[in-house]
């Protein structure tokens, strides 16, 4: 369905969005303790006026939703955080203080919010934290909440801390680089560039951290009492994320959705980088939710975007939520087993008019075309069968190759040019990348992608599809901007020790390190945990409690010490027995990490 047959003249969302305002950030400006601004949602005003040309006029749509922003109540007791980051923070009253339920990504944007609740409130301390699941926009800001040093319970689902590191550290850097692909983070806010994320208007860029969690939730029916409020959870694991969980407020009547069912159609597999999501176990679990919950629900919430009100909108909302995952699910496997590859299917899938119309299943974060691919490599892996493509050229030689079939870098460039002028962009872009990767200093090749990465993303209704295209025009025409938010570094205090030393061995440089043999024993007092760490083929092993205690090194130290010295910080306070120089050896065949790597040229 084209979006001229969506109904524009349906005002059900805007409605919903400013229901139950309270107050607005003013001016929606947060800056970090060095004044640095983290946060601007001012800059987005201009989203209030009429849709420019350069942008999808759905896209315009999504994002004058989004930049609405301030404290908003939901349902008796229960109060959202809106517009302040790419995430809400909820917060439910309790008969202390109040609950925190997912507090943003960074420090500054959920105290900025704490702040505003408070103002408008009362000063109520915070009795409990809960993060639905382990991604950075839904615990990142919890010490602008609480102290690191809190007693208050910290709620997650099971498994938390060990996919919020797995995404968060182990992929860390690689992934925040995407990111800002994903964000458009070079590119200026404004209809040429930035009009928002489709699952929020931006995202914050203060200081982010994380406290591990002390109360897990492990079975769907399993209730706590937090602060004198009930609340009812359900696991939802394999759907958003490896680990996430929604829940129920009985006598608020009010259901928490997490980020499972949100205003957009979400992504089976982001572009930033992640495990590929389960589209099939995402619809049935929504249809648990529907099951279990909307007999007892006045309102459905959820961590990104405005509620739903009245059981019977909530259910239809739900229902095409669960319909429109399973849809493509099952029509990606249909068309599979009839040998279509991903691509294919992603090009012929047709939605059903129903879910076609429907706003909140639109894709402005994810969209058919790649949840469809995603779905196609959980199945299938990324080969599609096709022994022409089983060991293809990598992007930069491949690129050196179709220049010459084509006579050579100018005359590649102006038959790219006359697909664009034809009106296929993607064949024009595809065209002139290989000239870029075959010739970085190609001003013309240069000059030529990114206008068409312009133009693509200017057309573009997903709002990442946007930011990718034209971040990566972006960087043609100007150098890599660098990556401010050091992942890694801000969540070591959170890690294992298990996890720290997984963080080491995937830095190890393989080919410096093949002949390098080494051991060091690590005894931590404070944990009364015994580890010992070996260097053999390039690869570090590390087990605890070991039976064989020889070592060239022993360290006696705490975890904050440990993570010092992996850290490259040396050995002050350390007892050290035996040869420092594997210490020596072990950092010097580490890598640092690359934040600002080249992504649309070799």
């Amino acid at each position: 369905m084209t979006t001229s047959e969506v109904p524009y003249e349906d005002t059900t969302d805007a409605e919903d969005a400013d229901r139950g305002f309270v107050a607005a950030l003013e001016p929606g400006v947060i800056k970090d303790a060095a004044g640095r601004t983290v946060w601007d949602s001012d800059a987005f005003a201009f989203l209030a006026g009429e849709p420019e040309p350069t942008v999808h006029r759905g896209l315009w749509r999504q994002g004058a939703l989004c930049a609405r922003q301030g404290l908003y109540e939901v349902t008796e007791g229960v109060y959202q955080i809106r517009g302040l980051d790419l995430s809400n923070m909820t917060l439910v009253e309790g008969e202390r203080g109040v609950v925190v339920v997912d507090p943003l990504v960074s420090a500054e944007t959920a105290a900025a919010g704490l702040r505003l609740y408070r103002e408008q409130r009362g000063e109520r301390p915070v009795t409990a934290v809960i993060y639905t699941h382990p991604h950075l926009d839904h615990f990142g800001g919890v010490l602008g909440v609480v102290e690191p040093d809190t007693d208050v319970p910290i709620v997650a689902p099971e498994h938390f801390m060990e996919h919020a590191v797995s995404e968060n550290v182990y992929a860390g850097t690689a992934m925040m680089r995407r990111g800002t692909y994903f964000m458009g983070f070079g590119t200026p806010v404004g209809p040429e560039g930035q009009v928002g994320m489709g699952l929020g208007i931006a995202t914050s860029s203060g200081s982010v951290g994380l406290i591990p969690p002390t109360l897990e939730i492990t079975r769907t029916g399993q209730e706590e009492v937090l602060d004198g409020v009930r609340f009812v959870f359900q696991m939802t694991p394999g759907t958003e994320a490896p680990a996430e969980m929604n829940f129920l407020l009985p006598e608020r009547r009010a259901l928490c959705m997490a980020e499972n069912a949100c205003h957009t159609l979400h992504n089976l597999l982001t572009l930033r980088g992640a495990q590929v999501r389960d589209a099939r176990v995402w619809s049935r679990y929504l249809n648990e939710a529907i099951e279990l919950f909307t007999g007892s629900a006045d309102v459905v919430f959820a961590s990104h975007h405005w509620p739903v009100w009245g059981r019977e909108r909530i259910v239809a909302f739900l229902s095409e939520q669960r319909d429109m995952y399973g849809y493509l699910h099952d029509q990606t496997l249909r068309m599979m087993n009839t040998g279509r590859t991903g691509i294919e299917i992603a090009e012929e899938i047709e939605l059903p008019p129903a879910l076609a119309k429907a706003w909140h299943i639109r894709g402005y974060y994810g969209s058919v075309s790649h949840d469809v691919k995603a779905v196609y490599q959980r199945y299938m892996g990324w080969f599609d069968g096709n022994p022409a493509h089983l060991w293809q050229h990598p992007p930069q030689a491949q690129g050196e190759r179709y220049v010459r079939a084509l006579g050579g870098a100018d005359q590649a460039v102006a038959t790219a040019r006359g697909f664009a002028e034809e009106g296929d962009l993607r064949f024009a872009a595809e065209l002139a990348s290989h000239v870029v990767f075959a010739d970085p200093g190609h001003e013309s090749a240069r000059a030529l992608l990114a206008d068409v990465l312009t133009r693509l993303g200017h057309g573009a209704e997903c709002s990442t599809w946007r930011n990718f295209y034209l971040q990566g025009a972006y960087e043609l025409r100007h150098p890599i901007p660098h990556t401010e938010i050091a992942l890694a570094a801000s969540m070591a205090s959170a890690l294992s020790v298990t996890q720290a030393f997984d963080s080491l061995a995937i830095r190890v440089n393989g080919p410096r390190a093949w002949d390098e043999r080494l051991t060091i024993l690590w005894k931590l007092t404070d944990t009364g945990e015994t580890y010992r760490v070996e260097l053999s083929n390039g690869v570090l092993i590390h087990y605890p409690d070991p039976k064989d205690t020889s070592a060239e090194l022993t360290l006696t130290l705490t975890k904050p010490q440990l993570l010092g010295v992996l850290s490259g910080h040396g050995l002050d306070g350390v007892t050290a027995e035996g040869d420092t120089g594997a210490l020596t050896r072990l950092l010097a065949v580490l890598d640092e990490p690359d934040p600002d790597f080249a992504i649309v040229t070799p």
